[in-house]
């Protein structure tokens, strides 16, 4: 009896079809193009007008705290519920990292003490370097 090889019935891939991991790529680029910007702010604040707004910090070692006109602290885009918490999330991100940068965001036509309870919290502690975030003004 005679054996039949199905060498004849399997087809060799000799070449990769690379469209699929084209568009792939691009739809992973566009993603990122689309939410690149919404990560800047997590919290819909409208910033006073200022200067330059560029930082002259490594981006690891920024920490963004933000608050609203309602008296809302966020920490890194995390809802905290008071002051007390607040103070503990800056304490233990200076500890972990001395050349600490903190960003304020706080609302244009807010009351003035909520960004300044920010800035005096980071004094009591010990962190001296913190940036203002504004708008840039409008030509």
């Amino acid at each position: 009896m005679r054996r039949f090889s199905q060498r004849n019935q399997l087809v060799t891939l000799n070449d990769i079809n690379i469209t699929p991991l084209l568009d792939l790529a691009f739809v992973l680029l566009i993603i990122f193009i689309i939410t690149t910007p919404l990560l800047e702010g997590s919290i819909d604040l409208k910033l006073p007008a200022g200067g330059n707004t560029k930082s002259l910090a490594k981006p690891g070692d920024v920490v963004t705290v933000e608050v609203n006109q309602a008296g809302t602290y966020f920490f890194n885009r995390t809802r905290l519920n008071s002051e007390v918490e607040l103070e503990r999330s800056l304490k233990a991100a200076y500890q972990r990292n001395s050349n600490l940068v903190v960003s304020v965001r706080a609302a244009a036509d807010g009351p003035y003490r909520l960004p300044a309870t920010i800035l005096d919290l980071c004094q009591r502690n010990g962190i001296t370097r913190f940036k203002l975030n504004t708008d840039e003004p409008r030509r």
